[in-house]
């Protein structure tokens, strides 16, 4: 059985697909951009920052489904340009501090939605 994981406090997905689905105790998260749930625009001033608009949807959906970054066991990284890998890790190695990091492939890409640099996408066990 599946249950649909939703908030008002990640972006609604713009295609025929949910923000995640919690599947037993295996919570698969889809891929998320940086677009600012509140104003519905992209976060695209820098590299940084767009990372991190990335991440806190991440954390938004995770804590709609009663869990945090601590349960991610998978995560996929999805890049435009692999020069910016080093931005993109810092940022998203800061969501994992003082826990162990999940199994994780970057892959540059070349082409993402709405023409952004990076996407994320996770699976949790809750």
């Amino acid at each position: 059985m599946k249950k649909i994981i939703k908030t008002q406090n990640a972006p609604a997905p713009i295609g025929p697909y949910n923000q995640a689905i919690l599947s037993g105790n295996t919570l698969y998260i889809s891929g998320q951009i940086a677009i600012n749930p509140r104003t519905n625009e992209l976060v695209l001033s820098d590299i940084k920052t767009e990372t991190k608009q990335v991440m806190e949807n991440l954390k938004a959906i995770l804590k709609e489904a009663k869990t945090d970054f601590s349960t991610v066991v998978k995560s996929s990284i999805f890049l435009s340009d692999m020069n910016n890998f080093g931005a993109i890790n810092e940022v998203y190695g800061s969501y994992f501090e003082g826990l162990i990091a999940p199994a994780r492939e970057t892959v540059e890409v070349s082409v993402l939605p709405k023409n952004v640099n990076v996407e994320i996408s996770m699976i949790a066990v809750i």
